[in-house]
This record gives C-alpha cells, structure tokens and sequence, in this order.
C-alpha cells in the first residue's frame, strides 16, 4: 500500500501525458493510425509544405472560348472569313473560314496582359492571376472531357479532385461537408460523377446543393428534423451509433457502411451550421452589392462563407445544360454569361483578401475545353442553321489560377498565331492536376490510393508540375 500523497506524486508525470495527448489532439497533431477509430474528414496536415488550405473551382462548363476571353489573336481579324492557312484541324463538326472576336482586348495591371472587354471587372486583378493559354484535352466532346478535368479520367469511374484533396487533408469544420459542389437551378452534364468519391470511401463525395434556392430547406435537402429536438435526435443518432458499430464489427473495413455512419453524424451537425452558413443575409450590404445581383452572385458568395468556414473544397459549376456552349450567337451569349460572373469573381478575389484568406486560398477558373477560332458551319441540331459561333476545341484553350503559391501578373504556355493548337508549354489536365496537388502540398506520384490490386492516383500515370505557375 502506498500513501495518497506518494500515489499524487508518482502519477504527477502521467496527468501531464493525459493532458498533452488532449492538446495535440485539439492541434491536429496525432498520427491517424495512433487514432483507428478518428473521423476521416477530421483535418490533416499536409505531407509537405503548403501555404494552401482550401479551393474553390469556378467551372465554366460548356467550353468557353479562349480567343474571346483570355487568350487574343490579331490574325483572326488579319485573316477574317478566310481558310485557316495552316490547315484545319479535326474539329467535331464541320466548320469553315476563320472568325474574328466580336470583342476587343486591353492591357490590364502592371503586367499589361491582354484581356478581354467581357472580363473587365476580372482583368482589374490580373497582376494576381495567372493566366494559362496551352491547356489541351482528349476529345472534343462534353460528357469525357467533364470527366477528365474534375476526375483526371475519362471513362472510367475516379476520384475526383475534391475527394482526393477531400480525403488527404480531411476539412477544419466538422460540422460542414468537406467537399461541396454547386450549381444554380439543377445538376451540371454527367451529375454527381463530376464529384464522385469513385473508390475511396464514400464520406469524401462532394454534396451537391442549388445555390439558386433562398429557403435553406430546399437549399439543403432534409437538413432540419422536424419531427424530433435535438436531444432527442442525438439519443436516437447514440442508439444507432451503437448498432451500426455492432454490424461494422462483423463487416471490417467497409467503406460503404463507414460513409453512412459518418453521413447520419454529419446531417445531425449541420442542422445548426448550415443554416448560418448558406445565409448571404447575414452579410452586409456593401458585401452583397460588391458581388451584385443573380445566381453566380449569390453562388460565389456562399462559397466564400463556405471556405471561410473550413470547408476545404467548392466547386460551382456556372449553370446547367452546358451554359458556355456557344454553337450559335457567340457574341451575345459570351457577353451575357461573363456579366453573370465577371464582377462576382472580381468582389471574391476583393473580399478573400478582406478576410486574409487570398493567400490560402486556391481560385480556378475554365472549362473543360475550349472554341474553334473558325466558324461552326449549319448543322441539324446544333447551331439552328446561324453562322455565328464556333465548335468545340480540345486542341488547344485557357484557364486560370489565382491566390496562393501563384505567381500573378504572368501567362504561362501559347496557342498558335490563330488560337487553335496549344504549342507552346502545352498543359493537359493531368499536369494542372499535379500543379494543384503541389499547391496543396502533395507529390502528385506518391499520393496514391491502393484499390484492386494497384495504387491509384489522380494524375493516373502521367502528369507533371508546371513551375511557371509557382510564385
């Protein structure tokens, strides 16, 4: 037997252990395999250095054209309702002589780079941005490229890069969802696959919400419990808490059971977040009216609450049915789409760095391929017989990043003298995919995934880091 004094004092050492444990705990600082049991969305830190905490990816799904937004070529005007002289590439449909942008173009920032009129308000923050005129695709159509830009393949089921980053970093509000995808007035082409977990566990699939919605109840499918408080709710959640684990003990390692564990503890959650989170009116009104009116507004607004929020991963997709999809009427479709988004991005990138998160926070914009600079000929179904626009371009178009770890005020890469063919630097999304795992602070070739026998990763069996991008 010992004393309680003799008992104090040699268990003084151990109190101390306990309350260390609690403190790297709250700090994020314990190995998960030291935790077997710890939620996979709690955060991360990264294996390497990174300033980057979070992304939001402006999808201008449909295709926008290079030549009339970030990428401009006085020989279409040179060389206006002539042959391309250096041969036609393979394009979808058949298309015919070469079209000027109805657009005109400026030199913007300290930089000088040139952009175009319809992205004004954008341009005003170029010595921030940098721009890349060589992306290239596989094919020009929608339904493969969508794939490949947000999954890095495509035709088979992937990952996509929020559930990668998604499950290598976890997210720093437990009582948001990680990964969120928007897009105002119903699902972009190819739906849930542009944010599908593929075959990680289910818990890192983005959750997808019509930012279009005012009442947080349509906004957030079932997030309040009408029928029960929320004591009552968590006595129910504790019982079913206990015989999900009971089942999970007889079925190890499934990720499907795990991710509806984790699904029933999160909706519990975000009942009391969500609603704060997804209401712009809490805003002020100088902070509304900077980003103005519309969807695209109102979406860009709640993703900047969302990262504000820990959320690690936002995508918003511009609208449905391919909205950048300009087969026909090029001028005035380009024109009303970038009024739609172009001083909403100038008022995020504004107010990021209000709030100081401009330099950990990670801003794409593009789509998943580009336009021809020749005109799209009559087509049935297509164009509805007008000769004002152009086809689909995998060959060669752009996109830009901004924020953190990226060197503004530069472009990176070319097209050709007509803005048809990537030649200079050429990107493919696989290197645009290793460029953000850098930023994020992973090795695109190490950060893998063992499934089926073999380590997956995002950039498949390819890829590389474009320096050029890095500050």
């Amino acid at each position: 037997m010992i004393s309680r004094r003799d008992l104090l004092t040699r268990s003084g050492v151990g109190m101390g252990l306990l309350g260390l444990t609690q403190l790297l705990g709250d700090n994020r600082l314990l190995s998960a395999e030291a935790k077997p049991n710890a939620n996979p969305l709690s955060a991360k830190p990264s294996p390497l250095p990174s300033k980057v905490k979070r992304v939001i990816h402006l999808f201008a799904n449909g295709g926008p054209s290079q030549v009339d937004t970030f990428d401009p070529k006085p020989a279409l005007v040179k060389y206006a309702g002539k042959p391309l002289p250096t041969g036609n590439l393979k394009t979808e449909r058949k298309t015919g002589s070469l079209m000027p942008s109805p657009f005109k173009f400026a030199k913007y920032g300290k930089s000088g780079i040139e952009v175009s009129e319809i992205f004004a308000k954008t341009a005003a923050h170029i010595d921030d941005i940098c721009v890349i005129r060589s992306m290239y695709a596989d094919v020009p159509n929608h339904e493969p490229s969508f794939l490949l830009m947000n999954t890095g393949e495509s035709r088979l089921v992937r990952p996509s890069l929020g559930s990668w980053l998604t499950y290598g970093l976890g997210t720093e509000n437990q009582n948001l969802p990680g990964f969120v995808a928007m897009c105002p007035g119903g699902m972009p082409l190819m739906e849930s696959q542009n944010w599908q977990a593929g075959f990680l566990p289910g818990v890192f699939q983005g959750t997808y919400i019509d930012s279009a919605q005012t009442d947080i109840e349509r906004l957030v499918e079932n997030v309040r419990n009408k029928n029960a408080p929320g004591a009552e709710q968590r006595r129910q959640l504790d019982l079913l808490a206990k015989m999900n684990a009971a089942h999970a003990a007889t079925r190890p390692a499934d990720p499907l059971l795990e991710a509806r564990i984790q699904s029933f503890e999160l909706a519990y959650r975000m009942q009391f977040e969500a609603t704060d989170a997804f209401d712009v009116s809490k805003e002020t009104q100088l902070v509304r009216d900077s980003y103005g009116p519309g969807n695209q507004a109102r979406s860009l607004l709640i993703a900047r609450r969302l990262l504000e929020r820990g959320v690690r991963f936002v995508q918003v997709s511009h609208a449905p049915v391919q909205p950048w999809d300009s087969h026909d009427d090029l001028a005035q479709e380009h024109r009303k789409l970038a009024l739609q988004i172009d001083q909403p991005i100038a008022a995020l990138i504004s107010d990021l760095k209000r709030l100081g998160l401009f330099e950990s926070t990670l801003i794409i914009w593009g789509g998943e391929f580009g336009r021809t600079p020749v005109v799209e000929l009559p087509t049935p179904g297509s164009n509805a017989g007008k000769v004002n626009g152009r086809d689909h371009n995998h060959w060669g178009f752009s996109m830009w990043l901004a924020g953190g770890g990226i060197k503004g005020g530069t472009v990176v890469g070319a097209t050709d003298e007509f803005g048809f063919k990537a030649v200079e630097n050429r990107i493919h999304p696989h290197d645009l995919h290793a460029t953000i795992l850098h930023l994020l602070g992973f090795d695109h070739e190490k950060f893998t995934y063992r499934y089926a026998g073999r380590d997956f990763r995002l950039t498949d069996v390819s890829g590389r880091v474009v320096k050029e991008v890095l500050a």
